[in-house]
């Protein structure tokens, strides 16, 4: 049996080589895994029963090391990744976007050139599976009227000028938190056929699983992203090519303006500019001046909001989408990056009022985002134990449901339809227009589903290390 080897680089190259279509195919595989696993029975090898649950070793200096396994049926594997944050509490990442900072200001990139914050030129602009699921469900945009001006980046090429300091993407001297390990596949006779980098892998199918729902939206005009490494790519990238007709605008929100500009170096390279396409960039830091201003506004302007840092503190303020005017208008929300209990890049009262615990006093002719109910989750039972956005709140199981469960009631609603009833309108309407929260905290299923489907890519595209007989 021939090992296929996939290293980080050659791994990113299939990445990269990945068409529209070959994006929604993963995804389309994905998404059937993970309804499988909320809804199948134990004849169906995706489902949870057939998933071992993770085990963590944590070393004396803290770092931790998870071993994640998993089962299609047909294929099976283990993920092995160690944290390199060391697992403390509070520790400082080149990832994180937090709403402290020496100058709560704004990070521009003015056109043509990269300045540094201190630059005196720079201008001011810049989810277990039950069976009342359906029914929780059924307890489910205003204009951007804002003219600020934002400078940005948005030529064709990085200019010549940059700084040699920042490199290639993400950046030296920039800590990069991804998590570190290996994917090994092995056949329905148990047979090893992959091994995989993690690293590049765990960025990829988590961004694969969070614009599923993301591509279902109504109106996407707007994008606002926190963080600035791999996940932060991946989820950018993705969002552009399946949607990217439809995007004028990406914020990139990071604590780091090196780090921003490295990642804005490697989107505005020559190869990339067919799927970048006239997007305007522009990037936010708490290094800048009016950076509390400017964070407000690219929350609030945002169609869709992807959180992609271990925070340990809420990224923005809670009533920056909880009040009258945050309410007003529908938007995708994903949080991916915090893993722990203590970790949360959601402030604890967005997810309360998505599921309807805090208490408004709004007059009748408030206008407001219709509400799920409910936040959406991977996994159930893991974001109860290990979500901190979850934990933090205090959900319950019947406030949560799996992005699984989500996709067996549309296809229901789908049927209903075609065959001349009314479906799901109340679902449908919030999943497009409504207000969305999907936090997930990662399923070895998922790596191994993508992993398994990136490997035969390779092999049809001669990608790759081959050891024939291991």
């Amino acid at each position: 049996m021939p090992l296929t080897i996939l290293t980080g680089t050659q791994l990113r190259s299939l990445l990269l080589s990945l068409s529209r279509d070959e994006i929604l195919g993963l995804q389309h595989n994905l998404s059937e895994a993970l309804r499988e696993y909320s809804t199948g029975n134990q004849d169906q090898g995706c489902s949870s029963t057939y998933q071992p649950r993770r085990t963590a070793i944590t070393r004396k200096d803290g770092s931790t090391t998870i071993f994640m396994p998993a089962s299609t049926g047909n294929t099976m594997g283990i993920k092995i990744i160690s944290l390199q944050d060391g697992g403390k509490a509070g520790a400082a990442t080149e990832e994180e976007s937090s709403v402290r900072g020496k100058e709560e200001g704004k990070v521009t990139l003015p056109i043509g050139s990269f300045l540094k914050p201190s630059d005196s030129s720079v201008e001011s602009s810049a989810a277990s599976a039950t069976s009342d699921r359906s029914r929780r469900l059924s307890s489910v945009s205003s204009q951007d009227n804002s003219n600020t001006p934002y400078v940005s980046v948005n030529e064709q090429t990085v200019p010549p000028g940059l700084s040699d300091t920042l490199g290639a993407w993400p950046g030296p001297g920039a800590r990069d938190t991804s998590p570190r390990g290996t994917v090994t596949l092995l056949d329905s006779s148990s047979i090893p056929f992959a091994l995989i980098n993690a690293q590049e892998l765990t960025a990829f199918r988590t961004a694969l699983a969070a614009t599923m729902l993301f591509s279902k939206r109504e109106h996407v005009r707007t994008v606002t992203v926190f963080g600035a490494g791999k996940q932060a790519y991946w989820h950018i990238r993705l969002a552009l090519l399946l949607r990217g007709s439809e995007i004028k605008h990406v914020y990139i929100i990071n604590r780091s303006f090196d780090r921003v500009a490295g990642l804005l170096k490697d989107i505005y390279a020559p190869e990339n500019a067919e799927w970048r396409s006239n997007v305007k960039f522009s990037a936010v830091s708490s290094d800048f001046v009016e950076y509390e201003r400017l964070l407000k506004e690219s929350v609030r302007k945002a169609d869709a909001i992807f959180c992609c840092t271990p925070a340990t503190e809420p990224l923005f303020p809670a009533d920056y989408l909880t009040s009258t005017e945050g309410r007003k208008k529908g938007r995708f929300v994903s949080a991916i990056g915090s893993y722990k209990p203590h970790m949360t890049e959601l402030h604890p009262d967005i997810l309360r009022d998505e599921v309807g615990m805090l208490h408004h006093h709004h007059h009748h002719h408030h206008k407001h985002a219709k509400r799920g109910g409910v936040v959406v989750v991977d996994s159930l039972d893991s974001c109860l134990k290990e979500a901190g956005e979850i934990i933090q709140a205090e959900l319950k199981p019947q406030q949560l449901v799996e992005v699984g469960e989500l996709i067996m009631v549309r296809e229901a609603s789908r049927l209903a339809i075609e065959q001349g009833g009314e479906g799901e309108k109340g679902l449908r309407e919030w999943l497009e227009c409504g207000n969305v929260i999907y936090k997930s905290v990662g399923l070895g299923l998922m790596d191994i589903v993508t992993g398994g489907d990136l490997v035969q890519l390779a092999r049809d595209r001669g990608v790759g290390t081959t050891v024939e007989d291991f």
